[in-house]
């Protein structure tokens, strides 16, 4: 009967384990993928911020052009 006891004891700590890793690694996806979006995100803000910039220096080189002409 002890046995049976410890049997059953020990199948439902191996239980609680495995939910637990599930749960962690179900986490670890999600926080993945949110990290995959930030760096998109992060590209896509960069990008911008790139344009802008040419712009403003082909803008700013406009009026120099135009005075040589």
């Amino acid at each position: 009967m002890k046995r049976l006891l410890w049997i059953a004891a020990i199948a439902t700590l191996a239980g609680c384990g495995v939910e637990t890793a599930s749960t962690a690694a179900t986490a670890a996806s999600i926080k993945a993928k949110e990290i995959e979006e930030a760096r998109k995100t992060q590209e896509r803000a960069q990008q911008k911020i790139d344009q802008a910039t040419q712009l403003m220096q082909q803008r700013a080189q406009q009026p120099a052009n135009d005075a040589t002409r």
